[in-house]
């Protein structure tokens, strides 16, 4: 466990220290944030590596993820019967191998959803190309890949100062907007033009080392996981507006920026304690930069202090792996168990119908056309966030559509994935929070969404 990051630097910094930040710093910035052009698309590196390993594994990939599931979900009630002395002893597997009784019932919904929609056995409803097919062939392939390589090498981000001088440099700007620490603009630009998943797994791993609140954790995980820009892309394809990308995006992080100063300040967020996750109450006075300094060479110090601490590789990468068999073995299951159900109720019920009908008055006075098969696809975000655009597409009004689109992307927390890990993740908000979230992000950002669609159209 580190200690928060109010650690005054005792020994002067070393040349040494110097390259043990700079090289995997670089390198990390380069792998998690460089914006690279593959396959015509604007991706990050660990994007390309993750596309990589998905091509070669291709056909057999599913195959794996299965098993992992079936597994994961098999040996964890094994152990909530009988614990092994091996998995009781070691810290780790106890917390990958015995979850609590929700978890493991998750797990345990998980294991039976993947094995139906495998082997295709059992009812329909489940293991079809919209529900169980979609979260197994879909979503989890990508989801394995980039959880590999973002698990190994995260502590590039996280061990060698790069967040230490970061977050001195920004808190002049994210503490005064966001009431938040300067480190957690990482977390948002590890998002934005990467993957949501990598900057929830970054906001957990620091909310369990102690830089992050209660409070700070749950915001930087709700409000700044935000979409990439690949999956964007994706999005307004699947609406056929292609040609409408640069407005369309301008709009989401106009729209994003909005909830992000707004929904902090209202509950469930604000009342979110402000203590670690041990209980302990963060000392802000320590975070002063000390007379003498500059606010980056007072950086600086604490990134050379804390890259000085690293005594071994070997540490580091199995950090790594850990994080890796963290990801893979304690959050697919649950992206699988909550996917597949969530999928169900939107395919095979109205209740994202019925809880779609308050929002017609609300589109009907942002003069949105279409205001009724616009309201169904509203709150059928917080399953999945391509379900939208796809019931989207059939709508004739150009301008509902882009609308719709947009709105699908600010949204941001759906339980197919991003609310999935937020809940397998120590991140300290359950599902009920979650969805208040999801609607307060819905009327806070349609309007910013409907204005700039009234302009363009």
């Amino acid at each position: 466990m580190h200690t928060n990051n109010t650690t005054t630097p005792s020994t002067p910094p070393t040349k040494g220290n110097f390259w043990m930040f700079f090289i995997p710093s670089i390198l990390g910035l380069f792998l998690f944030m460089a914006p690279i052009s593959y396959d015509g698309n604007l991706t990050i590196p660990v994007a390309v590596l993750a596309k990589t390993l998905q091509a070669a594994l291709d056909s057999s990939l599913i195959g794996i993820v299965t098993f992992i599931i079936a597994s994961m979900a098999l040996a964890s009630v094994a152990c909530a019967i009988k614990t092994p002395p091996f998995i009781a002893n070691s810290h780790f597997l106890t917390g990958l191998f015995k979850p609590s009784p929700l978890w493991l019932a998750v797990r345990v919904i998980g294991g039976i959803a993947v094995t139906m929609t495998y082997f295709q056995v059992g009812p329909e409803a489940i293991w079809e190309e919209n529900t169980g097919g979609l979260v197994l062939d879909g979503l989890l392939p990508t989801l394995f890949s980039v959880f590999i390589f973002a698990g190994l090498l995260l502590p590039l981000l996280l061990n060698f100062g790069l967040l230490e001088l970061f977050g001195t440099l920004l808190s002049k700007i994210m503490r005064p907007l966001f009431n938040l620490p300067g480190r957690s603009a990482i977390d948002c630009m590890a998002s934005w033009l990467g993957d949501g998943s990598v900057g929830i797994l970054l906001t957990s791993k620091q909310y369990e080392s102690k830089f992050y609140t209660q409070r700070e954790a749950a915001v930087v995980g709700t409000t700044f996981s935000a979409v990439s820009i690949t999956f964007s892309l994706v999005v307004i394809a699947q609406v056929e507006l292609e040609h409408l990308f640069l407005p369309f995006y301008g709009a989401i992080c106009l729209a994003g920026f909005v909830a992000a100063v707004i929904i902090p300040r209202l509950p469930p967020l604000s009342r979110k304690k402000d203590t670690f996750i041990d209980g302990t109450k963060p000392n802000h006075d320590a975070n002063a930069i000390p007379q003498g300094h500059s606010t980056f060479s007072w950086g600086m110090d604490l990134a050379l202090h804390k890259a000085g601490q690293v005594t071994s590789f070997k540490k580091v990468i199995s950090e790594g792996v850990k994080n890796a068999v963290d990801m893979v073995f304690g959050v697919l299951p649950v992206v699988m168990g909550l996917g597949t159900i969530a999928l169900v109720i939107a395919e095979y019920t109205s209740v994202f119908a019925i809880l779609g009908k308050p929002f017609v008055p609300y589109l009907e006075l942002l003069a949105i056309p279409e205001a009724a098969a616009a309201s169904q696809t509203i709150v059928v975000g917080f399953a999945d966030m391509f379900i939208p655009a796809i019931l989207a597409a059939s709508i004739d009004s150009e301008l509902t559509r882009f609308v719709i689109a947009a709105m699908s992307v600010t949204q941001l927390i759906y339980m197919s994935e991003v609310g999935a890990l937020l809940l397998g993740s120590k991140i300290p908000v359950n599902i009920g929070e979650l969805f208040v979230i999801f609607i307060l992000r819905t009327l806070i950002t349609l309007p910013v969404i409907a204005g700039v669609a009234h302009l363009i159209f």
